[in-house]
């Protein structure tokens, strides 16, 4: 019998019916030769299927005065109480002049994550419907009445009723009003359009779009090609739709011009005015209303906020950690802004699902449960988890130079505090150091804080900072670590729920939120498919070459998996007895420092 440890850490337990007989038994895999036995395994050829969710930069030009979010800015409160507060001399003018300098920009008119207004008339009835529907507090109840913030999404302008959304929404409304507009169109048209409504989710700050239908390698391709195939082509739509929307909602001729486009890291001029504005106002000014993709929208809408809160409050208890690891050794620290900006980070997200896995869950007389899914799921991200490595700066990035004075430990380092364990984080901090162009006479000089002399120090010594590859998975809580008493992954059913509440008592975390795994198991009962959804890449250079190549190598990595588990390669009890302190006991080699540097 294989053992298993248990979820407190406290020694290994035995496990019934996971013994290696049993399971081949019950996976059907064929040992009657090496082919029959690869051919057998989860996620092998023709066993896979994938799906993708992009996450996409958007942005509206403009001048300001046609712009929805400088003009939100401008006609909110929280604007026009600065303005008094600076002007009697309550606060620091330095605030209300860079609000100012990033509403007056006459350079670009780019307004990143900027919504988009225009006149309702240009709706036709089945687009009106869908917005109506999109409306309401509970779109299951057809009785149920509209959302308590329904009026925010509308406005009057010269006695004109006018539509005001985020951009990720105007592309379902768009793909809604194509649908209804051809009244000869075939019902199948139809009904694809409608349900194609729902692949464009309004979730976080940017638009997020998945694939319309799973993919599968056959003869002619392989499943990296599909992906990558499919990928382009949601693209190419989505452009149809920004373009449909420009035309047939008269955004032009409000001044408005939509883009939609591949980005990964947050707008930089967005950085700067979150370094402006309150944590609270950010989140009304950015974080999504959720009028797509979810039942009940408003709930999810606090709940993205939720999101928010969290992610910045764990940016700040960074300094805590960092102190305590001894990176930080005095008191003098930047303080990072109460508002972070990393949900506009944007990132690809690969889901992959086996057949077999999924048939076997779906049959109760197969005795194939889930808890051999958690069991053997948990097992098979350790084992993929080693490889992580070979992707980042391989097949995605997000390229990001960091000047000499970015160089304080609490501002450079991002969410890793949270993400590994000291010594890790002490290693990597002092590898940084050496490699990055920050040394005078051949020490490592770390900013001194007032930025006016860092500047100064940077260009009298010519320093340059240093290139990171990947920047989003430092900026981007990509992954929790494990606490001593509840491992992320040790095979145990409910675990997660056990480390969240962990998590939320040291101020990490909120148990509300779902665990952020580089590679996380999409389980059967939740998502009616068994696989999993890797995280981390960034943006692909390109689509077909690196994204193809990128989805056939994770797959091939998640079949070895397996077959290492099933041939009896891999000791489940080395695994899952593993000393939990270290973050996601997969770990010690590669070190996390080769994922960014």
């Amino acid at each position: 019998m294989m053992p298993r440890s248990k979820a407190t850490g406290d020694g290994p337990v035995m496990t019934p019916g996971m013994d290696l007989p049993y399971l081949l038994d019950i996976m059907e895999i064929k040992n009657s030769s090496p082919d029959e036995f690869l051919r057998s395994l989860p996620f092998s050829s023709g066993d896979t299927t994938a799906g993708v969710e992009n996450e996409f930069q958007a942005s509206v030009l403009g001048k300001k005065k046609d712009l929805d979010l400088a003009l939100t800015i401008e006609d909110s409160n929280y604007y026009k109480n600065m303005i008094r507060r600076a002007a009697s001399g309550d606060i620091s003018g330095k605030k209300i002049a860079a609000l100012e300098k990033y509403l007056n920009q006459s350079r670009d008119n780019v307004w990143e994550n900027s919504w988009v207004r225009f006149p309702r008339k240009t709706l036709n009835p089945f687009a009106n419907l869908v917005f109506n529907s999109d409306l309401k507090s509970d779109k299951t109840d057809p009785g149920s009445g509209p959302r308590t913030d329904a009026d925010s999404f509308m406005l009057m302008k010269e006695g004109e009723e006018f539509i005001r959304i985020p951009v990720s929404y105007l592309l379902k409304l768009a793909l809604a009003d194509a649908v209804g507009s051809d009244s000869g169109a075939h019902s199948f048209i139809r009904i694809t359009g409608e349900k194609m409504m729902a692949h464009f989710l309004n979730d976080n700050t940017s638009p997020e779009i998945f694939s319309f239908y799973p993919v599968s390698a056959n003869a002619s391709k392989s499943l990296g090609s599909g992906v990558a195939g499919e990928t382009l082509i949601r693209f190419v739509f989505t452009q149809a739709l920004v373009q449909y929307a420009r035309e047939k909602f008269h955004l032009r001729d409000h001044g408005q011009e939509v883009r939609v486009f591949f980005s990964s890291s947050p707008p930089l001029k967005q950085k700067e005015l979150n370094d402006c504005i309150s944590d609270s106002f950010y989140r009304d000014l950015f974080m999504s209303p959720c009028l797509s993709g979810w039942t009940k929208g408003q709930e999810k809408h606090q709940y993205m906020k939720l999101c928010h809160k969290v992610l910045s409050r764990s940016h700040i208890n960074g300094i805590s950690k960092l102190k305590e690891a001894g990176i930080i050794t005095s008191n003098l620290v930047v303080l990072p802004n109460n508002s972070n900006i990393s949900l506009a980070n944007n990132g690809t997200h690969v889901s992959m699902g086996s057949r077999k896995l999924s048939r076997l869950l779906s049959d109760p007389g197969s005795g194939f449960t889930a808890f051999h899914e958690k069991y053997l799921g948990d097992l098979s991200i350790k084992i993929v988890e080693h490889f992580l490595c070979l992707f980042p700066g391989t097949y995605s990035a997000s390229p990001l130079r960091l000047d000499f004075e970015d160089f304080h430990p609490e501002k450079a380092l991002g969410f890793l505090p949270h993400e590994i364990d000291y010594t890790h984080l002490r290693m990597i901090w002092r590898r940084w150091k050496r490699k990055a162009d920050i040394r005078i006479l051949g020490n490592s000089i770390t900013p001194f804080g007032p930025a006016w002399l860092d500047r100064l120090i940077s260009r009298v010594f010519l320093l340059r900072g240093d290139f990171i590859p990947d920047a989003r998975l430092i900026d981007y809580f990509v992954s929790v670590m494990s606490t001593d008493q509840s491992p992320s992954l040790n095979g145990t059913p409910g675990n997660g729920d056990q480390l969240k509440k962990d998590l939320a008592q040291m101020g990490v975390f909120d148990e509300q939120m779902p665990l952020y795994q580089l590679v996380r198991l999409r389980e059967f009962s939740k998502m009616g498919f068994c696989g999993f959804e890797h995280r981390y890449y960034s943006i692909f250079d390109d689509i077909l070459s690196d994204m193809g190549a990128a989805v056939d190598f994770q797959n091939l990595l998640t079949a070895l998996s397996f077959q290492y588990i099933l041939s009896g390669k891999v000791n489940p009890y080395r695994f899952f007895s593993a000393a939990p302190s270290i973050s996601r006991p997969f770990i010690s080699k590669p070190e996390p420092a080769m994922f960014f540097f």
